[in-house]
């Protein structure tokens, strides 16, 4: 696959002092599904805000190849605007690029259906559950038609079944779509179960120290989390981060 984007030797700093970042050195590839996991304030997060263009490196380089595609970011808390019906919601991102509105709502409507919402186009964020929240937050990002997704944590708050029912989805629309997906999340057992390669960090600087290629099948479903090679994988991430973290 081809390198869709590089981190070389980043490290970054906050007015604070506090050094988050150091000698972060990280490949992505095209279509790739790639999880950040490690111990909290290791900087997972901040990986992810420096890709997204949202901060910028004390040092080191970020870089595209050929250059920066259209990029979409899910962050833990669903962010959704409350006096606006979830239609609105969906099509913020598209607004904001002056798309016309019927063209829009078309990709809005589109992409809430694709999630699980088709029909609840004009209710407001206060009728919905955290899960169905954070499937408006997703419809938003993919009716932008993004080549690159970033997700920082976004079904933590979740109760374990509607985690489990957006990973699954989650999984559909990366295959759909041919996206390249790089996903920050504490969970071994999730990263184990959503990733191509699992990137372990460790923290005080936070710095990439074991990378875990993965082989899951193409389609994975709920008997997939019962299988000797789920629990490999999962022992693997795990091991990693009992061994890595400071």
């Amino acid at each position: 696959m081809a390198i869709l984007l590089t981190l070389r030797n980043v490290s970054k700093s906050f007015a604070s002092g506090t050094q988050a970042l150091a000698g972060v050195d990280l490949e992505v590839a095209e279509g790739e599904f790639l999880s950040l996991v490690g111990p909290s304030g290791c900087g997972k997060s901040t990986v992810l805000r420096l890709i997204a263009g949202l901060i910028a490196p004390s040092g080191g380089t970020v870089s595209f190849t050929p250059s920066k595609p259209e990029t979409a970011f899910v962050f833990q808390d669903p962010t959704l605007m409350p006096w606006a019906n979830v239609l609105v919601n969906a099509r913020l991102a598209l607004d904001l690029e002056g798309v016309n509105l019927g063209e829009a709502e078309a990709r809005a409507a589109e992409a809430l259906a694709r999630v699980g919402l088709g029909g609840f186009e004009k209710a407001f964020p206060r009728e919905l559950s955290g899960g169905m929240k954070m499937r408006v937050s997703i419809a938003r990002a993919i009716a932008a038609k993004p080549k690159l997704l970033l997700m920082d944590e976004p079904f933590a708050a979740l109760d374990e079944p509607a985690r489990q029912s957006l990973n699954d989805d989650l999984l559909a629309l990366w295959h759909e779509d041919g996206m390249t997906i790089v996903f920050v999340t504490h969970s071994v057992y999730e990263s184990a179960y959503l990733s191509t390669r699992v990137a372990v960090m460790r923290a005080r600087p936070g710095r990439v120290v074991e990378e875990i290629v993965l082989t899951p099948p193409a389609a994975r479903n709920e008997s997939y989390r019962l299988t000797p090679e789920f629990s490999a994988a999962a022992g693997r991430i795990s091991a990693s981060l009992k061994g890595k973290a400071a």
